[in-house]
């Protein structure tokens, strides 16, 4: 995801999550080799991880020709499908949430754009967090329930998905 972690927050996603957003499409290239960088000083190693953190991130295809290879390197696979890339994303999303370092609000946005680039897959939709999906048009145009009763349901599909679970460290 293009805003996630902030690009100030210094945080670095797992190459687990990593790999969840480059199967979705959603990985942002570049900064994918500043947190290669960070992966290899935290222990991973491999000629495609160096190559990747050696690279400016401007060029997007050259990011993405590496980083599967990289992330083999750090002995993470690439999701094979939408439903178990988002099942990753969601997770990390709840458990951000959990630990209140995001609003409902910015978990439903980024619930959304991760459905609608699946392609509005039912497996995506069936997961806890894909269930939310559809609220923001109730929260935005104020034709449904309550905000705080929105909020709720959020919280409450956060919690599923963490009970639910991913490998998500």
């Amino acid at each position: 995801m293009y805003d996630w972690p902030a690009p100030d927050s210094g945080e670095v996603p797992a190459p687990e999550l990593v790999a969840a957003w480059a199967a979705l499409g959603t990985a942002a290239p570049e900064r994918v080799p500043l947190w290669a960088a960070h992966w290899l000083v935290g222990g991973y190693d491999g000629e495609a991880l160096v190559a990747l953190a050696g690279l400016s991130g401007t060029d997007a295809q050259e990011v993405r020709d590496l980083l599967p290879a990289a992330l083999a390197e750090c002995a993470v696979a690439t999701p094979a499908s939408d439903a178990a890339a988002a099942r990753v994303a969601f997770t990390a999303l709840a458990r951000l949430h959990a630990d209140g370092r995001a609003s409902e609000r910015w978990v439903l946005d980024k619930v959304c754009r991760i459905v609608s680039v699946s392609g509005w897959d039912n497996a995506v939709l069936d997961l806890p967090l894909g269930r939310i999906v559809g609220l923001d048009d109730e929260w935005d145009e104020g034709w449904g329930r309550p905000v705080e009763q929105l909020v709720r349901e959020i919280q409450d599909a956060c919690t599923t998905q963490l009970a639910a679970g991913a490998e998500v460290p």
